[in-house]
């Protein structure tokens, strides 16, 4: 794998009910990469901007591309997780000048949602994150899935469903072999919402693709293990070691 250039940027995309804070974990590991960490419509600094009431996962990546090319952010790494992972493949897709490379943590080809999870993100809003969110640590983390979700930002209302609802339709199994992207592929060893059957399937699609396991992790890879998430990255982007 080439050495990320000195042009290049590491723009991170989060998941549903999420924010640009997601990644703080696994940035503490990242420096001296130049990162951005992207907040979509309605999550962390753009919860006043929800945008529209519905949005697919086409709609959220039209929001980064145009938002991060009005910025003068021409692209660069684009890496996302789980719903951020949809949106990555989505960019690699239809502006793959923007989405040079991609990295998906806990993501698919397709994120079908379990019907419950949509409806209790429908009826209860912000209630309905935890359990969603309990599920998506690996087991014997449950005190860890608390406390996260006990500091995660607010978002506007209605955002959890939003984003559950774009996974739920979101489906690229059709359009794999357009991607010729250098691509990461990383999940964790215990991810029950994006198991490692679903990364296994897009390495065995992918010509260009890596795929990492990330022992004793979750969904949530980038906060359980964001050392050992920091390390499979930088050794694919070629940029050495975390400073001791």
């Amino acid at each position: 794998m080439a050495a990320m250039g000195p042009d290049e940027r590491l723009i991170l995309v989060h998941g549903s009910g999420d924010s640009g804070a997601v990644w703080a974990p696994l940035l503490a590991f990242l420096s001296g990469v130049d990162a951005l960490a992207f907040d979509l419509p309605g999550h962390g600094a753009r919860i006043a901007e929800p945008g529209p009431e519905r949005m697919s996962v086409r709609d959220y990546a039209e929001d980064v591309y145009q938002t991060l090319m009005a910025r003068g952010v021409d692209g660069g790494v684009v890496m996302g997780h789980s719903l951020g992972g949809a949106v990555a493949l989505r960019l690699a897709v239809d502006h793959p000048g923007f989405a040079r490379r991609i990295v998906l943590i806990g993501s698919g080809a397709r994120l079908r949602v379990a019907p419950q999870f949509l409806e209790e993100a429908r009826a209860a809003g912000t209630e309905g994150v935890l359990a969603v969110t309990e599920l998506s640590f690996a087991p014997g983390h449950e005190e860890r899935a608390r406390a996260y979700n006990a500091a995660r930002p607010p978002t506007a209302p209605g955002m959890l469903y939003r984003d559950l609802a774009a996974c739920d339709e979101f489906d690229m199994m059709g359009e794999l072999e357009r991607i010729t992207q250098p691509t990461l592929l990383i999940v964790g060893e215990f991810d029950r919402m994006t198991p490692v059957k679903y990364a296994e399937f897009l390495r065995q699609r992918l010509p260009q693709s890596e795929l990492v396991v990330i022992p004793g992790a979750g969904h949530y890879a980038q906060i359980e293990r964001p050392e050992a998430v920091a390390g499979a990255l930088r050794a694919w982007l070629a940029v050495g070691p975390a400073p001791a």
